[in-house]
């Protein structure tokens, strides 16, 4: 049996965590002292640092998740942090900064919403970096979604025109971001006027409003049609993205920010002939640490924006946080960054 590696000062046997011990409204946000997570053979310790707060993490208060969702429960589906104890053979000394995310986490087992989270090693990125803490807590889910959806979905190559539906979420915003420094050309849309400019500040090249019908502004731009599109709003927004894309072009299925996952009726005869329909949701090894190097490399360098909305500090600002998301007045990333 691999031998841990723990960290010089030994975890004390509570921390502090936000705990849903039901499901409700912000209310259900509850810090509690628990004691600090057993490590598993096989796992990983993270002392966290920060922490995005998403979607996912709204909908498990609520009691809206699937039936994998359990009570109480740790929210938080992504952190960053340092190692505190691994496993000798898993080359993860204590003090080395990594990143974890998805994997249930959160979910069927206690999140980042703590002090300290275990996981399986397979979901942890170590990285190396003097970006502070909550400009990397930022990236891990959004990153890793991103990154995915243009790799894996769409297999997005330099000097492509590249089509995002849904602009202004935080995976949009770092598609976008993602896209340009692989040397696509980026249009992206967003509901409102207003916005485009924040379009602009991550790189799109040809913001658009997006009125529910964009297939004719988008080929006022590409007369053949776009060659990847990235549709995070939906199965309503799909059958339009469609008319966006060039033959032999591809469609990743990422996203439902409009609330439908389904089409009534489907028939595969509504996808246009020629255009191919994929779809993305993956899990940490999809970003592996030398992209994920690569990224905050970029970040330090001013060649890759973050679309973060705002910082909070501590757990005791979880609840303004879900609830500034809940809002969805402010586009990027809310950003939890615990103090020691």
């Amino acid at each position: 049996m691999s031998q841990p590696t723990a960290a010089g000062d030994a975890a004390p046997a509570t921390m502090r965590a936000v705990v849903v011990t039901r499901p409700g409204g912000l209310d259900a946000l509850q810090i509690k002292d628990v004691p600090v997570p057993v490590r598993k053979p096989g796992w990983v310790r993270i002392r966290v640092k920060a922490f995005g707060v998403n979607e996912s993490e709204v909908t498990t208060r609520k009691g809206e998740s699937d039936a994998e969702v359990t009570y109480p429960r740790v929210p938080g589906i992504e952190g960053v942090g340092v190692v505190d104890q691994a496993d000798e053979d898993s080359g993860l000394r204590p003090g080395r900064q990594v990143a974890t995310m998805m994997g249930n986490m959160g979910r069927s087992y206690d999140g980042a919403y703590a002090q300290y989270v275990t996981v399986p090693a397979a979901q942890v990125i170590p990285f190396e970096t003097t970006l502070p803490w909550d400009v990397v807590g930022a990236l891990p889910e959004m990153f890793q979604t991103a990154y995915g959806s243009l790799t894996r979905g769409l297999d997005l190559k330099a000097g492509q025109t590249l089509l995002i539906r849904g602009g202004t979420s935080t995976v949009g915003l770092s598609a976008a971001a993602m896209a340009k420094d692989i040397g696509a050309t980026v249009i992206s849309t967003t509901r409102h006027a207003g916005r485009a400019d924040e379009l602009r500040a991550m790189g799109v090249d040809h913001p658009i409003v997006d009125d529910g019908h964009i297939a004719e502004k988008v080929r006022d731009l590409a007369p053949q049609g776009v060659d990847a599109a990235l549709e995070l709003v939906g199965c309503t927004a799909l059958p339009d993205t469609f008319g966006c894309v060039r033959v032999h072009g591809t469609v990743c299925f990422t996203g439902a920010l409009g609330g439908a996952w389904t089409i009534p009726d489907f028939t595969p005869f509504m996808i246009p002939s020629g255009v191919r329909l994929t779809s993305y949701a993956g899990e940490a090894a999809d970003l592996p640490a030398d992209v994920f190097a690569h990224q905050l490399q970029a970040i330090a360098e001013g060649r890759l924006k973050v679309p973060v909305a705002k910082v909070y500090h501590g757990l005791e600002q979880v609840r303004d946080a879900q609830a500034d998301l809940e809002s969805g007045t402010t586009p990027g990333k809310h950003v939890v960054v615990l103090t020691d």
